[in-house]
């Protein structure tokens, strides 16, 4: 990935992109786990990057309340 800070939809479409190409070639084993590797960081990212914005939705959603 370039220098820009990975966002939440360049990641969706990093996974898409290895999905596709797992499903349109016959990846050697280098490139498997190397796939495979990648996919589990941007799950991860992804899935912490959800967490964050539902950690913030509530406290808004708090905040909203007291008022």
């Amino acid at each position: 990935m370039n220098s820009k800070k990975l966002t939440y939809n360049m990641a969706i479409g990093e996974l898409k992109a290895i999905i596709k190409e797992m499903e349109d070639s016959e990846p050697d084993v280098e490139a498997l786990n190397n796939n495979v590797k990648r996919a589990a960081d941007l799950i991860k990212f992804c899935r912490s990057e959800l967490y964050i914005t539902e950690e913030n939705i509530n406290k808004i959603l708090e905040e909203a309340d007291l008022n």
